[in-house]
């Protein structure tokens, strides 16, 4: 059995935001899935999806903190620089956290450890609604 849906994601402000809940609310389809996968995938260069700790917020904020540490603004070597000083980081952040994500499904949802999430990573100042692609797979009940 087969799914596929695009979900708009709501414009967020720099940073990485869970979106489990998000997108829970958007596939009620989800129910009809006994065992399968959901493979998410986002549809822009600027922003990346990643699955990480879902608990305690700090770990969002390190994320941020350690990404703007690892791939600077401004660097004097960057010939991508038209769209503003957070283009190129963009590319390069969503090149190393990756445009894709696959969540096994258990019993009608997502079967993910305790304490993880996915994460929409934005890594733009000003972005706009981003949009993902979700398809599903697997044997329904």
């Amino acid at each position: 059995m087969w799914f596929q849906k695009e979900i708009r994601l709501p414009a967020v402000k720099r940073g990485f935001h869970l979106i489990t809940d998000l997108l829970t609310a958007q596939l009620p389809e989800l129910e009809s899935y006994k065992v399968g996968l959901a493979h998410i995938f986002i549809k822009h260069t600027s922003a990346s999806l990643t699955i990480n700790e879902d608990a305690d917020p700090t770990v969002r904020q390190d994320f941020e903190s350690h990404f703007n540490h690892m791939v600077p603004e401004n660097a004097p070597y960057y010939r991508h620089t038209l769209e503003g000083p957070d283009d190129m980081p963009a590319h390069l952040k969503a090149a190393i956290l990756g445009s894709s994500v696959s969540v096994p499904i258990s019993d009608g949802s997502f079967n993910l450890g305790t304490w993880q999430g996915v994460y929409l990573c934005e890594h733009r100042d000003r972005a706009s609604k981003r949009t993902v692609v979700v398809t599903l797979q697997g044997e329904g009940y």
